[in-house]
């Protein structure tokens, strides 16, 4: 008798976790995303990795592309609006390895890309990923 197969999670599947991650932003950065534009793509594409001089697409979880908070001008209206990539092989790869839960994970990637564009510290990152959590586990409750 054979296993019954399971999809992995889909394109889509990343996706509505990440747009369920941003709900549990904590209120000070959520507010400042309502602009950012969410896209799954399965790797990074070949300047991506060319520009950032990885090894393998699988090297990068997400990319945040777009002009940070700190740098906007009024010159900069016009220009394409700011997005979060995120890598669904190399997630689900990290997912498979560290046996967390997929949602921590993509919200884990999108506080980090979404912290480039407000050019907070990795401690920053950290304080904002942990205030997420609590915020988390209180709703399940």
């Amino acid at each position: 008798m054979s296993a019954a197969m399971i999809a992995p999670p889909s394109l889509d599947d990343i996706e509505a976790l990440a747009r369920d991650g941003l709900t549990t932003l904590p209120e000070r950065l959520r507010q400042f995303t309502t602009e950012i534009v969410i896209h799954v793509t399965e790797f990074p594409d070949d300047d991506v990795v060319a520009e950032m001089e990885l090894d393998s697409p699988f090297d990068i979880l997400g990319l945040y592309q777009g002009i940070a908070l700190g740098e906007k001008t009024v010159e900069s209206s016009g220009t394409m609006p700011d997005m979060v990539f995120l890598y669904r092989r190399p997630i689900l790869d990290y997912w498979c390895e560290t046996g967390e839960d997929l949602g921590h994970v993509v919200r884990h990637v999108l506080i980090h890309e979404i912290g480039h564009h407000f050019g907070f510290s990795d401690a920053e990152m950290e304080a904002l990923e942990a205030e997420a959590d609590a915020a988390e586990r209180a709703a399940e409750t």
